[in-house]
């Protein structure tokens, strides 16, 4: 007996260590992927933080990307890379290791001089090898560049002018920069210099310092909407602060246009071109900052303003030559040219005041600046919705194509709701103190430029009726009424025009009862019963483009 009590003693003990050896191992196998998972999302993250650390404390304007859009190589290294960091104001390429070392070693565009002794009126190349554009040649032998698989080449970040590395002499290192193509809209950083030392001795005459650049000089400034249409904004700043000079490009999303524009006094008077990258509210905001800058007193640095259209309807800068939208499809070397060969012109902008019924008039009226147009029925209904959508999910509104669809979505709903209908009967129309009478109309749309709803000219319409085109700098008005969303959808397609109520210096809208939905120049709101009154403001300095015309253009050239 006591034989076989031991025995069953270590009969026991046996299957309780296989189940403990067994735990064992499967605890082991659960728990190993989960330290190594959680050790390498610890140092990816250490990793990540020192790189922002990095592009934080750095002058060079770093991104990171996780495939290049080309082949390339490590300016440090020479080894060829996937991924990497990349400036893009110098366009100095780096491997993620060899990423600290190439931000002590390499400098970036300078945008002032520094140390500069006196006044000086030039600046040697600024040189960064390797990575040159396939397209280009040297401009020693003339042949073309970057075609070894390989680091080799040299590149100048301000003229663009590329060299053989066996053509690269040392009186090219020390020769001076013409600042290329474009020399004529860049802001040298020697010019900023003598600028910045007159500034701190108080003098003005900033024109003394105009020789040292050009006889022709128009100094660009580039402000750029990254939250504007298909988000491509991000990807022009990069573009343009590589052909021209950094301090020449600002975020909108960073820095208010106001505060941008200052740079104006910095140049000289009359000179100074803006483009605005974005849709027409970027542009009606940074001409309402303008508007700031002559109440300032400084209205001798007043800009021309050129456009490049990135939002979703872009009537402005349709009217203007600039295009109903862009998506790519022209390099950014050719849009500087455009604003180069663009003519100035006159845009007027009109003053909006929107007063409310009752409250023995003690609510301070809305004031409004209208560049495009101001509309009470279907069409402010439609961006009405649109723009509460926009609120709730404005992730889902990244793309042109899905805004116009939205839009034509709550286009087709008004068609079998009808919520404007009667439209006549609950406002009262005046043009220049004279009261019209109003036929059966959903809607009323007051223009100042000729196109409206994405594109279309809805003063002239269709046919052979002659009608006289509708200006931007007449300080007229014109007037139309719609009779749903179904009528919008026929004009925009040519098969209706609109009802021409008239064209007047004031216009003046009672509404009486109710509440309608309202829009200035594509910003919404619902309003109740009030009084609108439509004065000329003032005008702006715009730029037009008279480059590509769409048929449309083509036709009214023709009838001026």
């Amino acid at each position: 007996r006591p034989g076989s009590s031991g025995m069953e003693r270590s009969g026991d003990a046996s299957p309780a260590g296989a189940d403990w050896r067994l735990a064992l191992w499967t605890l082991c196998s659960v728990l190993l992927p989960v330290l190594i998972t959680a050790w390498c999302s610890f140092q990816r993250s250490r990793r990540q933080l020192l790189i922002r650390d990095i592009f934080r404390k750095s002058k060079h304007d770093w991104h990171y990307t996780d495939l290049f859009g080309s082949p390339s190589y490590c300016c440090v290294c020479a080894q060829h890379i996937l991924r990497g960091a990349f400036c893009s104001c110098c366009g100095l390429r780096v491997c993620e290791p060899c990423l600290k070392k190439a931000d002590r070693r390499f400098l970036c565009k300078e945008i002032m001089m520094r140390g500069s002794a006196g006044a000086p009126s030039s600046m040697p190349h600024h040189w960064i090898r390797g990575n040159v554009p396939l397209c280009s040649c040297c401009m020693v032998c003339k042949q073309q560049c970057g075609t070894q698989p390989k680091l080799c080449d040299y590149r100048c970040v301000w003229c663009q002018c590329t060299v053989h590395d066996e053509c690269m002499v040392d009186c090219l290192r020390t020769e001076d920069c013409t600042f290329g193509e474009f020399k004529d809209l860049i802001i040298p950083p020697y010019y900023l210099s003598a600028i910045n030392q007159m500034r701190k001795e108080k003098r003005t005459n900033y024109e003394k310092v105009v020789p040292y650049c050009s006889k022709h000089w128009m100094p660009v400034m580039v402000l750029a909407n990254t939250r504007s249409g298909n988000n491509m904004g991000e990807i022009f700043l990069g573009e343009f602060k590589m052909l021209l000079n950094p301090v020449q490009v600002f975020d909108l999303s960073k820095i208010a246009p106001a505060k941008a524009l200052q740079l104006c006094t910095w140049l000289p008077c009359h000179a100074v071109r803006v483009l605005v990258c974005g849709g027409d509210g970027t542009v009606g905001w940074v001409l309402d900052a303008i508007d700031e800058m002559k109440i300032k007193g400084q209205e001798r640095y007043i800009p021309q303003v050129a456009v490049l259209p990135l939002g979703t309807g872009n009537d402005l800068s349709n009217t203007l030559g600039w295009g109903a939208g862009y998506a790519g499809e022209v390099p950014v070397e050719q849009i500087l040219r455009n604003v180069m060969e663009a003519d100035g012109i006159k845009l007027d902008r009109w003053k909006v005041q929107v007063t409310n019924k009752g409250y023995y008039n003690l609510r301070k009226p809305k004031v409004f600046t209208m560049n495009n147009y101001f509309s009470v029925g279907p069409d402010a209904l439609m961006a009405l919705n649109f723009h509460a959508h926009r609120e709730k999910t404005p992730s889902l509104f990244s793309s042109r194509i899905i805004n116009k669809a939205v839009y034509f979505f709550y286009g087709t709903k008004d068609c079998l709701v009808q919520e404007c209908k009667d439209l006549n009967k609950k406002v009262e129309l005046e043009l220049d103190g004279e009261r019209i009478e109003l036929p059966n109309l959903e809607g009323i749309i007051v223009l100042n430029i000729g196109y409206w709803g994405g594109g279309c000219r809805l003063w002239e319409g269709m046919g052979d009726e002659p009608y006289p085109l509708a200006r931007h700098d007449d300080g007229l008005l014109e007037v139309v009424g719609v009779h749903g969303s179904f009528h919008c959808a026929q004009i925009q397609v040519k098969l209706a025009n609109p009802v021409r109520l008239g064209q007047a210096h004031t216009v003046r809208l009672i509404l009486k009862s109710s509440k309608m939905p309202m829009q200035v120049d594509g910003e919404p709101w619902a309003q109740g019963p009030c009084t609108v009154t439509i004065t000329h403001k003032t005008h702006a300095l715009m730029l037009y483009h008279s480059g590509e015309q769409t048929d449309d253009d083509d036709a009214s050239s023709l009838s001026e």
